[in-house]
């Protein structure tokens, strides 16, 4: 059994769990729960229009969750910062159903979302770590995770099971709106289903991997984290982790955008970290791909350091990156459930390197509370 020194790296760990008894909660004998999507079937608009209202780590899962509810169900949606929707005041002539993100349910800018929405007269949906949380309880509908205890400032299990779950809210949604049959729905529940699984054989080896690129890489003053398409939320929430465990600057971004301005930090000490991986049953992640290799192409020959994520085998993207940390294939749309892990464990050992306390980075609380006026 492994040994855990810290409450984030026991909590990285009990990520395939926690997944486990997420699942549980919306499949029955690898289907979807027919109460679940009675429940649900209340919450969407007639227009398809859906507003993701949340703030930190929960706004990266929105910006995952908004790809996936356009991909697999035709539906077109926003994600707002949830301090900036709920003053943005304003004639919004639109009627979107809001799905609003927070672990703990209790953060004061998203329960202000979430009241806003309410004014406006739209439905809302809370997904929480917490189901007795004033989100959860507050909003029309609630969809919970069963994370467990989660005690470490940094999010790692929360996030990962928001992912899941919205995910399956893009399987509930999809076969309400007939975009896929029960054939497909099946496929997506089964690769689903297998993750944890996926998650527990690699831990250990990106645990020692993790270890040693802190190692190498900790005297950068900036990292650049870049990922295309559903892989640009991975990428910001990669950056998130490092800036707040460690407090070692990062930032995430498109990869197209990279030469549109940051290529000017990129340095022996500014690295990139690059998501490279492809579902080679997707067209447009092909693309994406291919893109992806060009970049890396272009950096080497610009002398970066890069750390890469790439499918496991995957020699092409090895033979261009600094360092490459393989995950296993998946689809595109599971891909970054996988991701996020191994970038979860190097900005953990990064905060060891630099002797930070990384259950209780400084100026971080586990819920953003209003704090009462004197």
């Amino acid at each position: 059994m492994p040994e855990f020194p810290h409450a984030m790296l026991r909590e990285i760990y009990e990520q395939p769990q926690a997944l486990q008894r997420t699942m549980e909660l919306y499949l029955s004998r690898q289907s979807l729960k027919p109460e679940v999507a009675a429940q649900l079937a209340a919450w969407p608009n007639a227009a398809g229009e859906v507003l993701i209202a949340a703030s930190g780590s929960s706004r990266h899962s929105g910006l995952y969750g908004e790809i996936l509810l356009e991909d697999l169900c035709g539906l077109a949606v926003d994600v707002e910062y949830a301090s900036e929707y709920s003053c943005r005041g304003g004639i919004d002539l639109r009627r979107p159903s809001v799905l609003v993100l927070s672990q703990s349910g209790e953060t004061s800018d998203t329960l202000a979302a979430l009241e806003e929405a309410h004014r406006l007269g739209h439905r809302t949906l809370a997904i929480t770590n917490h189901a007795e949380s004033t989100m959860a309880t507050e909003a029309d509908l609630s969809m919970p995770l069963a994370a467990g205890v989660e005690k470490a400032i940094p999010a790692t299990k929360s996030f990962t099971c928001q992912l899941a779950v919205l995910y399956l809210l893009a399987l509930y949604e999809g076969a309400r709106l007939g975009r896929m049959d029960a054939a497909a729905a099946a496929a997506h529940i089964a690769e689903l289903t297998a993750l944890p699984g996926v998650l527990a054989a690699q831990l250990d080896a990106w645990r020692e991997q993790a270890a040693m690129l802190a190692r190498r890489y900790e005297a950068a003053a900036t990292f650049l984290y870049l990922g295309r398409g559903i892989h640009y939320a991975i990428a910001r929430e990669g950056a998130l982790k490092m800036k707040e465990s460690s407090y070692v600057h990062a930032e995430g971004y498109p990869v197209g955008e990279l030469k549109h301005g940051p290529n000017a930090l990129v340095s022996e000490r500014v690295p990139l970290v690059v998501l490279a991986t492809v579902d080679r049953a997707l067209a447009a992640s092909i693309v994406r791909y291919e893109k992806t290799l060009q970049l890396l192409a272009d950096m080497k020959a610009q002398g970066a350091r890069v750390i890469a994520l790439a499918n496991a085998g995957d020699g092409d993207v090895a033979a261009l990156a600094s360092d490459c940390v393989f995950v296993p294939q998946a689809s595109e749309y599971l891909l970054p459930i996988i991701e996020v892990v191994p970038l979860q464990m190097f900005a953990y050992f990064m905060a060891l390197e630099h002797g930070v306390d990384v259950d209780r980075p400084r100026n971080l609380s586990k819920a953003v509370v209003e704090k009462p006026s004197d």
